[in-house]
């Protein structure tokens, strides 16, 4: 039996796969996955379990949130007090352990980022992401310091929110990895932040993580836009849409 890899001209999953990051069409060595496959499959998983349990980098985090002239970012912590007991008891990442340090800070539009289940994505894309959403919001919205929650889950951003008297929330936290991506950021939407806010209260974008995923500028515009659109309609969540996308339009 001839176990050697197909050439790409003969393979047929050749194109597919070039448009997506899923694993198809793997290649085998008679009934079995071939040691290639195997092997990207451990590094990828590898990279999901670091993703989760390696800590944020706070300082280089601070550091380049200094940067972009929005104040000194303050440090806030979860009543987890360890990355195992994060993983362990969600409910503790979703309460605060100690906001005296939050004032109330009279802006529009408050930003948390929060290492989430991938201090990975947070350290490779926060900052720039933060810089994007600063370049879409200024011409409307006035925008506090940013805040660095650690061991942190979404809802903790409404206590936060709460805190600081902003009108909307904005909480940048890490996505829990697959084995396709590790370092992917989701975005949290919550109008009017207050401890007990459903998670049909918020609005998400997801999979950001260019160059692969969506853009920083892209993902920037989306929630100006929907800042835009919750305080026209007051709320939101379910009843707010994006319509930023434009309309396929289908051909006659």
């Amino acid at each position: 039996m001839n176990h050697r890899p197909i050439p790409i001209a003969d393979d047929p999953w050749h194109t597919l796969r070039r448009s997506t990051q899923a694993r198809i069409g793997l290649q085998r060595s008679g009934s079995a996955v071939s040691t290639r496959e195997v092997l990207e499959f451990q590094s990828a998983h590898a990279a999901a379990r670091d993703a989760v349990h390696t800590p944020m980098a706070v300082v280089s985090l601070v550091e380049g949130l200094t940067g972009l002239g929005l104040g000194a970012p303050t440090l806030v912590a979860s009543r987890a007090s360890t990355r195992a007991e994060y993983l362990r008891r969600p409910d503790l990442g979703r309460e605060p352990d100690d906001l005296s340090a939050l004032g109330h800070s009279g802006a529009d539009v408050g930003i948390v980022i929060a290492d989430g289940l991938s201090a990975t994505a947070v350290d490779a894309h926060a900052v720039d992401l933060v810089r994007a959403l600063v370049d879409a919001l200024a011409p409307t919205f006035s925008v506090a310091p940013p805040v660095v929650a650690t061991n942190a889950r979404v809802a903790l951003g409404d206590h936060i929110g709460d805190a600081l008297g902003v009108e909307t929330m904005v909480v940048i936290i890490g996505e829990r990895p697959g084995l396709s991506v590790a370092d992917s950021l989701g975005i949290y939407l919550t109008y009017r932040p207050r401890p007990g806010r459903r998670d049909s209260e918020r609005n998400c974008i997801s999979n950001i993580h260019p160059p692969d995923g969506l853009g920083y500028a892209d993902a920037a515009r989306i929630v100006a836009g929907l800042s835009a659109g919750a305080r026209a309609l007051g709320a939101s969540g379910v009843a707010l849409k994006d319509t930023s996308a434009p309309t396929l339009q289908l051909a006659d």
